[in-house]
C-alpha cells in the first residue's frame, strides 16, 4: 500500500522532511503502525515519533485515534500537540 506522509514543526525539523511518499507492508493497516513503522527506521525518526513524544496524527486531514484504519493512497499527518502560527 501507498500513502503520503506529512511532517508538521517540530517534527519536520528533526527529520529534515516535510512529506514523503511511501509503500507499506501489508502489516501496517493503523495510523500507529505507520507510526511504528517509522520509528523502527531509527536515529532521528524514532526520536522525533518515539512513543515518548506526545504526537498528534491525522489520517486525510482528520484527527485520529492510532487505531485509524489507512487505506490506499491516503494521507498520515504527523505534528506536535500545539503548533505556531
Amino acid at each position: 500500500m501507498h500513502i503520503e506522509l506529512r511532517f508538521f514543526a517540530s517534527v519536520r525539523e528533526a527529520l529534515g522532511l516535510a512529506q514523503e511518499r511511501i509503500e507499506l507492508p501489508e502489516t501496517v493497516r493503523t495510523v500507529g503502525q505507520v507510526r511504528e513503522h517509522l520509528v523502527a527506521r531509527g536515529g532521528a525518526w524514532a526520536e522525533a515519533l518515539g512513543q515518548q513524544r506526545a504526537l498528534r496524527m491525522a489520517f486525510n486531514h482528520v484527527m485520529c485515534a492510532p487505531e485509524t484504519a489507512i487505506q490506499e493512497g491516503g494521507e498520515v499527518a504527523f505534528f506536535p500537540p500545539v503548533t505556531g502560527g
